[in-house]
């Protein structure tokens, strides 16, 4: 939500982290008060890295949720499910699965160097209850390598195996919660960076790893690229009525996260399909 400030002299970088901050603090009072589960509330301090989360620029780039959801892809026959990270704690799984919730993914990774400290129960926990589980990592492209952040990934619970109930990991790309919206890198460096990220991932799991985004910022960092649509699913987040433009390429989404004020946990989703095309998914 862009506004002035009549400050000379006030560093760029500084400025654009307080703006986001500002306007995502907002945004979680507005959730609180509303007695709905909020995300945490950043301060004007930097962001602590290792405490980003999926969707965490969305409010602050895209908006909030519509008053209500006309999409025919959240029609009664498609799939709930919730994305996690750290700063939930342990979550009440039979909950979500009692709310008819049959998917979730687990943040496992971020960077090169953090691990989320509640994935085990996370992501096993899921499990346990009936619901198909997956694990993401949050990409931060100016830290290290693609190839070196997916190797990272598979080896804190990004993997994949052919059991039934489990997704292939995800790779979320979106704005920069520590300075440069596009992670100081130009459309083809950033196009690059993907790439490698993906074919490490298919390389040593066999699968193609699902891009998590939001069309405005794939447009901004990557000239809205359309390569990867032929082999990579997509999961959308717009907090609005509808999913809104795709990314290019891509003629329909495989996931939406349409909310982040939802019921036990903040973040819910929609796989825009029934239960036998998310077990395919799982299956490969």
């Amino acid at each position: 939500m862009p506004f002035d400030v009549g400050v000379r002299n006030f560093p760029l970088r500084q400025f654009s982290q307080s703006r986001a901050a500002l306007a995502s603090a907002a945004t979680a009072l507005i959730f609180g008060l509303s007695g709905s589960p909020a995300q945490p509330a950043p301060s004007l301090s930097p962001t602590p890295r290792g405490t980003a989360y999926m969707g965490m620029g969305v409010l602050a780039h895209d908006g909030r949720a519509a008053s209500s959801i006309t999409d025919p892809s959240m029609r009664a026959d498609r799939i709930e499910g919730v994305d996690v990270a750290s700063y939930q704690g342990n979550v009440n799984w039979a909950a979500l699965w009692s709310d008819s919730n049959k998917w979730a993914y687990t943040k496992a990774t971020e960077g090169k160097s953090y691990t989320n400290q509640y994935f085990t129960q996370q992501y096993n926990g899921a499990y346990k209850v009936g619901i198909i589980r997956g694990a993401y990592h949050f990409a931060t492209a100016d830290t290290s390598s693609g190839t070196a952040q997916a190797d990272f990934f598979l080896a804190h619970g990004g993997g994949w195996s052919k059991d039934g109930k489990t997704l292939p990991g995800a790779l979320d790309m979106e704005w920069n919660p520590y300075g440069d919206a596009c992670y100081g890198k130009s459309k083809s460096e950033m196009i690059t960076w993907i790439g490698d990220f993906l074919n490490r991932y298919r390389s040593r799991t066999g699968r193609d790893a699902i891009i998590y985004t939001a069309t405005s910022w794939w447009t901004q960092c990557t000239g809205n690229y359309s390569g990867f649509a032929g082999t990579n699913p997509l999961w959308i987040a717009r907090y609005a009525s509808t999913v809104g433009s795709l990314p290019a390429g891509w003629k329909y989404h495989t996931m939406w996260q349409y909310i982040s004020s939802g019921k036990t946990v903040g973040d819910h989703d929609r796989f825009n399909g029934k239960q036998d095309r998310l077990k395919a998914l799982a299956n490969g």
